[in-house]
C-alpha cells in the first residue's frame, strides 16, 4: 500500500516524513556502490580462479568440460552481463521517479531481499546464455565502455567547473582567492613533477621513441592549457587547467603503465608472476579505482541533466535514479573491458588487469581527448562569437590614424 504523502506507510519497509526518505535514498547509492564492488570481486573470481574452484560450472551445457567459455574472459563477460541485467533492470524500473513518496522511490531505496533475488538470478542468467550471444555481448561492451568514458569525462569537467566557480573569484571582483591559487599550485607542481617521473620510470634509453612522443606531446598539452586558461580573452584562471593537467597526466600514467612488460621501455620494477604482495596490492587499488569512478560518475546526475537550475522541493528526490543506475549499467560494461584488456579473447595473467597496447591506446585515445574538449571549451566562446559576428555582417570600427 502506497500514500501519497509523507508519512504514510510505504512498501519494502520505507516510511516516514520527507527527510528520513531523503536519508534513505542518499545511503541507497552506496548500497549500489556495495554491490558494484562485490561484481568487480565475482568477475575477478571466475577470471582467475572459476576453472579450479566452480567445477560445477562444467555440467552446464553452454560451458562444458576443458573450454573456458565460462572462466577467464569469457566468466569475465557474464558476469559483466549479468550486472549489466540488473542495473539496466533497475533504471527501467526508476525511470521517471521524480517524488519520495512515489512506489519507485521506495523500490528504488529499499525492497533488498527482493532485489538481491533480482541481482542472483541476473549474475545466474548469462550462464546459460550460448556463447555466440556472449561474444556479440562483448563487442556491445566496447561501444558501452566508450561511453563510460565519454560519461566520466563529463563528470570531470562539471567538476572542475564547479571547482573554478567555488574557489576562484569573478574576473572582475578584487577578491584574491589564495586557496583556489594554492590549489592551482599544487596541481601544477603535481603535473610538471609526474612528467619527470614518467620520463624516469618508462624512458630508460633513447630508443623508447613511442614513450617519449606520448610523454612529450602530454607536457606540450599541459602548456598548451595553462597558455590559454591565462589568455587575457579567455581568462579562466589556472585553477581548471591545473586539475585538467594532473588528469591527463594520471591518464597518461596509467597508459603507459598498461603497456606490456615484455618491453624494453617498461618500468624497471618487476612484478611476480603469480602475485606477490604489491602486485596484490596494486590489483585491489586497481578495483577500489574502478568502484569509485563509477561512484562517482554516477552520483553526479546534475552534469547529464538538460536543466540544472531547476528548484528542488521538499518532496523532490535527491538526485536522478535512472541516470545513476544507467551509468552503473555502462560501468558494468567498463569493468569487463579492463579485465579482458579490451580484446575478447586476451589470455590474462593472474592478478592483472587493464594490461595490453589495446588499452594502452584506448587510455591515450582518452587522454588526447580530453584535452581536446577542455581546449575547445576554454575557446568556444571567443570563436563562436566571432562566428556570430559575421555571420551578423558587423564590421567593427578601426581607429584612424
Amino acid at each position: 500500500m502506497t500514500v501519497t504523502k509523507a508519512g504514510g506507510p510505504e512498501p519494502c519497509g520505507g516510511g516516514g516524513g520527507y527527510e528520513a526518505l531523503r536519508r534513505q535514498s542518499l545511503r541507497a547509492r552506496y548500497a549500489y556502490g556495495f554491490v558494484f564492488f562485490a561484481t568487480n570481486l565475482l568477475a575477478w573470481f571466475v577470471r582467475d580462479y572459476g576453472a579450479r574452484a566452480l567445477r560445477g560450472l562444467h555440467h552446464v551445457p553452454v560451458c562444458g568440460a576443458g573450454d573456458s567459455k565460462c572462466f577467464e574472459s569469457g566468466g569475465v563477460l557474464r558476469v559483466s552481463l549479468g550486472c549489466f541485467i540488473f542495473f539496466w533492470l533497475m533504471f527501467a524500473t526508476t525511470f521517471g521517479t521524480r517524488k519520495l513518496h512515489e512506489a519507485r522511490n521506495s523500490w528504488h531505496s529499499g525492497c533488498w531481499i527482493l532485489k538481491s533475488l533480482v541481482y542472483v538470478l541476473s549474475i545466474g542468467i548469462p550462464f546459460i546464455i550460448p556463447n555466440i550471444f556472449i561474444q556479440l555481448y562483448g563487442e556491445i561492451a566496447r561501444l558501452g565502455a566508450g561511453i563510460f568514458l565519454l560519461l566520466q569525462l563529463i563528470s570531470m569537467l562539471h567538476f572542475i567547473s564547479w571547482c573554478n566557480k567555488r574557489w576562484m573569484p569573478d574576473p572582475g571582483s578584487n577578491q584574491c582567492g589564495l586557496f583556489g591559487l594554492f590549489l592551482s599550485t599544487i596541481c601544477y607542481i603535481a603535473s610538471f613533477s609526474g612528467i619527470g617521473v614518467l620520463y624516469f620510470l618508462y624512458v630508460p634509453n633513447s630508443s623508447c621513441a613511442f614513450n617519449i612522443f606520448t610523454i612529450t606531446w602530454t607536457a606540450i598539452l599541459v602548456k598548451i592549457m595553462m597558455a590559454l586558461s591565462l589568455h587575457s580573452k579567455v581568462n579562466e584562471g589556472l585553477l581548471s587547467s591545473g586539475i585538467m593537467s594532473a588528469y591527463i597526466v594520471f591518464i597518461c600514467w596509467s597508459a603507459l603503465h598498461s603497456e606490456p612488460q615484455t618491453g624494453k621501455c617498461h618500468s624497471h620494477m618487476k612484478i611476480a608472476k603469480d602475485g606477490d604482495w604489491a602486485t596484490i596490492v596494486s590489483f585491489i587499488i586497481a578495483i577500489c579505482s574502478i568502484v569509485m569512478a563509477t561512484f562517482s560518475t554516477g552520483i553526479d546526475t546534475k552534469s547529464f541533466q538538460f536543466r540544472n537550475d531547476e528548484v528542488q522541493l521538499e518532496d523532490d528526490t535527491p538526485y536522478s535514479y535512472e541516470i545513476f543506475h544507467i551509468v552503473f549499467a555502462m560501468g558494468a560494461m567498463y569493468f569487463a573491458m579492463l579485465f579482458i584488456s579490451w580484446e575478447l579473447n586476451h589470455p590474462t595473467r593472474k592478478w592483472s588487469i587493464d594490461v595490453g597496447w589495446a588499452s594502452t591506446w584506448v587510455k591515450i585515445i582518452n587522454e588526447w581527448f580530453a584535452a581536446s574538449i577542455y581546449i575547445w571549451r576554454l575557446i568556444s566562446p571567443i570563436v563562436l562569437r566571432n562566428q556570430f559576428v559575421n555571420d551578423e555582417g558587423f564590421v567593427p570600427h578601426r581607429p584612424t590614424v
